[in-house]
């Protein structure tokens, strides 16, 4: 007789079973787009009470179909991985239509870009951190969302004016992900993140407002995104 633990039938059948109920289905589908969620955001999408939601997110969670993120007092909800997204994306097209994109209600000029402490967020700061993933400059760590830098990235940063080794020598993290408030995905964050921002600052690829923490993005500093790391703010 086969181990239930390792049937694949069993597994199939599980994860079928986990799918297999609206609510749920509406909070995996809400997390397709790649962005984090509270259980709050998710008990307005899956149309439940948040005990509900909870409940629900539980069993999601011990089938590995969503990993939960704790920042702070908060705790977020992402799907476990690609797997998930390509088995969701194949149901979509068994089940046919379509599906609204989840949005928030965060100001435009915060959205775009803005601080995070002493470093950059907003679309602005995800984009420049998954374009520094693609272009191999950042390397994951061993210890949870921690990050370093390849060779070609100490060269990168350095071009840009960024002194990496005083970056590593100041007491505090060096670098990591920090989950993005409005985007709901990582921006770099860290004392190299906050060096990026002095180095934005400096070189008015960005300019601080006065009265917020949004950041307006110069002409020039849309062109630099372009030149440097081919990205369009």
């Amino acid at each position: 007789m086969n181990d239930t633990n390792h049937d694949p039938d069993l597994a199939v059948s599980r994860i079928a079973a986990a799918i297999g109920e609206p609510a749920r289905v509406r909070i995996l589908y809400c997390l397709l787009d790649g962005h984090a969620r509270t259980s709050t955001e998710l008990a307005v999408v899956a149309d439940v009470t948040p005990s509900t939601t909870s409940v629900h997110l539980n069993r999601l969670k011990s089938e590995r179909l969503v990993k939960m993120l704790v920042q702070g007092k908060h705790r977020y909800y992402s799907l476990q991985d690609s797997d998930v997204a390509v088995a969701l994306e194949a149901l979509s097209i068994i089940a046919g239509g379509s599906r609204e994109r989840f949005v928030t209600n965060t100001s435009s000029r915060l959205v775009q870009a803005r601080t995070c402490y002493d470093h950059m967020a907003g679309k602005l700061a995800v984009s420049l951190h998954r374009r520094l993933r693609a272009m191999g400059w950042l390397t994951n760590s061993r210890k949870g969302n921690s990050c370093d830098l390849s060779i070609e990235g100490v060269k990168g940063f350095g071009a840009l004016g960024i002194d990496v080794e005083e970056a590593r020598a100041t007491r505090r993290r060096f670098a990591f992900e920090c989950l993005d408030w409005s985007e709901r995905q990582p921006h770099l964050a860290g004392a190299l993140g906050a060096a990026l921002l002095r180095i934005a600052l400096k070189k008015k690829w960005v300019v601080q407002d006065l009265d917020s923490r949004a950041l307006a993005i110069t002409s020039f500093g849309r062109r630099e995104m372009v030149s440097r790391f081919g990205i369009q703010p």
